[in-house]
């Protein structure tokens, strides 16, 4: 897989990452956890280097996960 598909790939999972995210709703944005998966999905997404992005996203995934469950068990 060439350098520009793998870019494209992670940039099509961060925006499904980041809609998923705010599909949680207000609830969701009084726990501190939306605002780090938020952080994740920007600032540290855009300062990391390709091989770590990866990284970030598989953290921001499991944070939205985290939310969602603890919104649903509420």
């Amino acid at each position: 897989m060439s350098f520009r598909a793998r870019y494209d790939a992670l940039e099509q999972r961060r925006e499904d990452l980041i809609a998923r995210l705010g599909e949680l709703g207000e609830t969701a944005r009084a726990n501190p956890a939306h605002a780090r998966a938020r952080k994740l999905l920007n600032e540290t997404f855009r300062g990391a280097s390709l091989v770590q992005r990866a990284a970030i996203l598989e953290a921001a995934a499991w944070l939205i996960a985290l939310l969602d469950r603890s919104i649903t068990a509420v």
